[in-house]
């Protein structure tokens, strides 16, 4: 695990030295902590690693590191997931393997396929390589970004590092904003802070996507896309046993794969499927390493989680002790946060993300988290983040309206019926939520959910947001029906519904050296889950079938087939945030006085939204729109202010932004 950097002067035959800039990029990531810091120079290229030392063959790792027989230099921030397979494939012998860094196996990788190493490549990367004998630069970014790489390029000059802050003191980048990024933050009803993947709230700074490679050859800058999942054919096995052994073969080498660490190894672990299958896999195998897997699971306040609905739960430490009981080998922790509080964090997470942010309400206990794994001397920190679109698929109420569209009515009447006792609700109720999905009401082209009316009406205007968000298929109206069949087929699809896990999981990695690894994402799991048949996914009334019936022995079944409770986040948010209100109400009508904020804010909403909680609100407050509008804003006036040393008034909007072609 690496934060790396570099520079390229390649716009001119004499290219000038590149060694001051990068030693400048390379002591702006002196606040990240290491176990080795090198550097790489020759002539116009300069190539630098701050380097993490987390897997065991990292350890004394040598980055960059120059092949001279191959004339290849490279600096990498990666752990590869595949790595028997890519030694059987480039012929390394099973003993070199054992000493050889990562960083090594994809330079033979390179070696052996050119550009086309990355299709073979199974992990988190960013990477960057220098060819001598074509004079050419290469790099890419793993397939659903759980590695950051950022770049400036001028066309005489590539710079690019693992974060954004070291990129801007260069000649000719800046803090210019990007002020169609932040109209997408602001218009966008969804949780996604862009939909361009290759853009950051910054002009003059750009990201390589997910699932992209750049290369740099005779003067030009080519970025082009080199994984997609194609519509894979629907695998065929025997018997539901079979599907479920193949499950537990595929998932459990991606669990056991993410735990290769010379540290001791962590998991996150709330009450569910998700996260308990990869605590129930990671201990087991720990286990048979003679090692104990640590758990973190975010608790709430006393006085805050228990106005939830029944079926609703904040607390989730019952369903969580009854994993830890049965699972075993586990040293559970169970975080509360005291003083902590989505407006106490704020600061912090500007500092960590180098962006403005969406994931407010859960953002005072998981960076935490990782500060506390830290302590414990965690170097893999595991998660189940992607599971409800592969390993715990199962869109219950989507198949049976395809059950009834091909008249499978006999086994749509058994469903629904044993669906209805799953889950404690009527049957009337779920024809209901079916009628609603065969026949959605119909929303009107131009309704728009009350969080678009944050931005400015001008700043939307002059960018044409709105446009782009409906043609990017975003729902301004937020009242589109969840349909998870559509919603994972635009998960591997469009690349930017990647950006937010691969930014905070990089950025809170390097800060705490801790790795943020989620084998729910795994290349391996995520292709045999895309192939499993539908009806594998729901059977017998079950959502999320195939995993219940594979974790059998593995979970308790209170947790396997709890079908009634889920847990919810943040649900103590107002209670957090209770002792800070005077403050927050304060700031707000502070960011409500500034004309500056007003070329980015509607500020007749934020004070219409700010009018309802002068008081401190109920508990329910945390979910409400409103409040949403103005963490948001928020969130945007602190980000400006630190950017801008707290004075916009006097700067002109046309001299401190650019856009983003």
């Amino acid at each position: 695990m690496s934060a790396i950097a570099g520079i390229f002067n390649y716009g001119s035959a004499e290219r000038k030295s590149a060694y001051d800039e990068g030693i400048s990029l390379m002591g702006s990531l002196s606040r990240y902590p290491a176990d080795d810091v090198r550097l790489w120079s020759s002539g116009g290229l300069f190539l630098g690693c701050h380097a993490q030392w987390v897997t065991p063959e990292s350890i004394g790792e040598i980055l960059p590191w120059y092949d001279g027989q191959r004339g290849l230099a490279i600096t990498a921030d990666v752990i590869l997931d595949n790595r028997e397979d890519l030694a059987n494939q480039l012929g390394v012998p099973s003993a070199e393997l054992a000493e050889l860094p990562d960083s090594r196996l994809l330079l033979l990788a390179y070696a052996k396929w050119g550009e086309d190493m990355p299709r073979h490549l199974i992990g988190d990367f960013a990477f960057v390589i220098w060819n001598e004998s074509e004079e050419s630069l290469f790099g890419a970014r793993d397939f659903t970004g759980n590695r950051t790489l950022y770049y400036n390029d001028n066309g005489a000059r590539f710079a690019f590092c693992t974060t954004i802050a070291p990129l801007l003191p260069l000649e000719g980048v800046g803090e210019q904003l990007n002020e169609t990024w932040i109209a997408e933050y602001l218009a966008s009803p969804s949780r996604l802070e862009t939909i361009d993947a290759s853009s950051t709230v910054f002009g003059r700074i750009k990201q390589i996507p997910p699932s992209h490679a750049f290369a740099i050859r005779d003067g030009n800058l080519r970025i082009k896309r080199y994984g997609a999942f194609e519509h894979s054919s629907t695998l065929k096995l025997s018997s539901d046993e079979e599907y479920q052994e193949a499950f537990l073969e595929v998932f459990g080498t991606a669990v056991s794969s993410r735990l290769r660490t010379h540290k001791e190894a962590g998991s996150f672990l709330s009450g569910g499927l998700d996260s308990g299958t990869v605590v129930g896999l990671a201990a087991r195998e720990l286990r048979r390493r003679n090692k104990v897997l640590h758990t973190y699971s975010a608790i709430p306040l006393e006085s805050g989680g228990a106005w939830t609905s029944k079926n609703r739960v904040a607390d989730e430490r019952p369903m969580i002790s009854a994993t830890v009981s049965h699972v075993g080998n586990i040293r559970e922790n169970y975080l509360r946060f005291e003083n902590r509080s989505p407006l106490s964090e704020m600061d912090d997470w500007l500092d960590t993300m180098e962006m403005p942010y969406k994931f407010i309400e859960n953002s005072y206990w998981f960076g935490n988290i990782f500060e506390q794994a830290a302590k414990d001397g965690v170097g893999v920190l595991l998660n189940g983040a992607r599971g409800n679109f592969t390993v715990s698929f199962g869109p219950a109420l989507e198949y049976y309206a395809i059950l009834l569209k091909r008249l499978r009515l006999v086994k749509l009447y058994r469903e629904i019926y044993q669906y209805s006792r799953f889950k404690g609700i009527g049957r009337k109720r779920v024809l209901s939520y079916m009628k609603d999905r065969l026949f959605p009401a119909k929303i009107p082209p131009d309704e728009r959910s009350a969080l678009t009316g944050l931005i400015a009406p001008e700043l939307a205007a002059r960018t044409g947001i709105f446009g782009k968000l409906t043609e990017a298929g975003i729902d301004l109206s937020g009242k589109r029906l969840p349909d998870m069949i559509s919603a994972r087929r635009d998960q591997f699809e469009q690349v930017h519904h990647w950006t937010n896990s691969g930014t905070s999981g990089t950025k809170l990695s390097l800060r705490h050296g801790v790795w943020y690894r989620d084998p729910t994402n795994d290349l391996r799991v995520v292709r045999f889950c895309l192939s499993v048949p539908l009806d594998q996914y729901v059977r017998d009334g079950m959502d999320r079938a195939l995993i219940r019936r594979a974790t059998q022995g593995l979970l308790p079944d209170e947790v396997r087939l709890n079908g009634k409770t889920r847990g919810i986040q943040g649900a103590d948010g107002i209670a957090r945030l209770a002792p800070s209100w005077p403050r927050f109400i304060r700031e707000i009508e502070e960011m409500c006085g500034d004309d500056a904020m007003a070329e980015w804010l509607h500020m007749p909403v934020v004070r219409a939204a700010a009018s309802k909680y002068k008081e401190i609100p109920g508990p329910a407050a945390i979910y409400e729109t409103d409040l949403t509008l103005l963490m948001r804003s928020l969130v945007l006036y602190r980000f400006i202010n630190r950017l801008k040393g707290g004075d916009l008034n006097e700067q002109r909007m046309d001299e401190a932004f650019v856009g983003s072609a």
